[in-house]
């Protein structure tokens, strides 16, 4: 199975990432992928498949998971039946600074953080009120979400309604170094997505030859540079969908040359139409 790499950015003026979909999943594309941030994936009720690392099962009441960096998992989805909302929280280890988890009230939510690449899946009263709390992080300012957040994270950690899903604890290794070389790829990328990307400009950035650096793009993340700046210029369309400009000024904006392009893109990525991504959107 492919396993692709998602870029995610914090959400302007926050230091972490907070989704909320209301979507039909049979319009969806829930591909396996992986990302170096740890997310909350809540899911407020139906049933739908649960894949992460090595683990594949299924809920029926909903979900609650949290998930470690690198740990590659499909979205929750999958084989849903009817309108899947859900809540996604995305966030680094430091999001909050280097050295905070070391301070000794954090010890909780260190554990929390050293026990995820399992996959951890909680369920009764804490299922119940995370849940509530996550709903409420949606209308909150930035200061008090991020007071909020520590709080949810404080639940979880010293909870005992929990299991592990990714026993075998399976994540995509990445050295320092080649993370420091992908990040610096991937910055480049989320500054130059709107215009033409020289790809001259961006293997200097990796002190490779061009040649090297497209067999080395490849070969970490399982897809060509090509492939990976559509993919990313796809996924910043997508929250563009979401408003109300033209699918022509989204498509310039997102660095696509003409909307025919554009489109069949588009299409390749998401299994539909920017269109009809779009009525899905609004079901809500």
């Amino acid at each position: 199975m492919k396993t692709e790499f998602e870029v995610i950015r914090p959400d302007e003026g926050s230091s972490f990432r907070i989704l909320h979909n209301i979507v039909l999943p049979e319009l969806f594309r829930w591909q396996f992928h992986y990302h170096p941030e740890y997310e909350i994936v809540c899911v407020y009720q139906g049933s739908g498949r649960r894949h992460v690392g090595t683990h594949l099962s299924y809920y029926e009441d909903g979900d609650l998971v949290f998930i470690g960096p690198n740990v590659p998992h499909s979205g929750f989805g999958q084989e849903a039946v009817g309108p899947h909302e859900e809540i996604v929280v995305q966030l680094k280890e430091n999001f909050w600074g280097d050295d905070f988890l070391e301070m000794p009230e954090m010890n909780a939510i260190k554990r929390l953080f050293e026990r995820s690449h399992q996959g951890i899946c909680f369920y009764g009263d804490t299922k119940a009120q995370i849940k509530k709390r996550l709903k409420k992080l949606l209308e909150l300012p930035p200061f008090e979400r991020f007071m909020e957040l520590v709080n949810i994270l404080h639940v979880l950690a010293n909870t005992s309604e929990c299991y592990f899903l990714n026993a075998e604890g399976l994540k995509l290794e990445v050295s320092q170094r080649d993370e420091v070389r992908l990040n610096r790829v991937l910055k480049y990328v989320q500054e130059n997505y709107h215009k033409p990307i020289d790809i001259q400009e961006i293997a200097s950035l990796s002190h490779l030859t061009v040649p090297s650096f497209c067999h080395y793009f490849k070969k970490m993340m399982n897809l060509t540079f090509t492939e990976f700046v559509n993919q990313y210029r796809v996924n910043q369309a997508t929250r563009l969908l979401a408003s109300n400009r033209s699918i022509t000024d989204i498509a310039y904006e997102c660095g696509f040359g003409n909307v025919a392009y554009f489109n069949r893109v588009f299409k390749s990525h998401k299994q539909q139409s920017p269109s009809t991504f779009r009525k899905a959107l609004r079901i809500n």
